[in-house]
């Protein structure tokens, strides 16, 4: 079973992050993303990155996934 922990482990192994928060139920998942690697990326872009991230297991073990991308400057302005 896929857990929120192991969900933000495969993130952060695969972007830099300033801030990362992972909610969800074991298929279903909501994720904070906060990374300066998003800065000049459009909303697709940035989730490409974190698809990239996860790699096969977005595929095979994670059913759902939300997520707000944000850089650090939105983060900071209340993005």
């Amino acid at each position: 079973m896929v857990t929120t922990d192991s969900v933000k482990a495969g993130i952060a192994a695969g972007l830099a992050c300033e801030h990362l928060e992972v909610l969800g139920d074991g298929q279903h998942f909501q994720a904070l993303i906060v990374s300066a690697e998003f800065a000049g990326r459009s909303r697709v872009q940035r989730h490409q990155l974190v698809y990239r991230a996860l790699g096969e297991r977005m595929r095979e073990e994670i059913h759902a996934l939300s997520m707000r991308t944000l850089t650090p400057e939105e983060w900071r302005a209340g993005g």
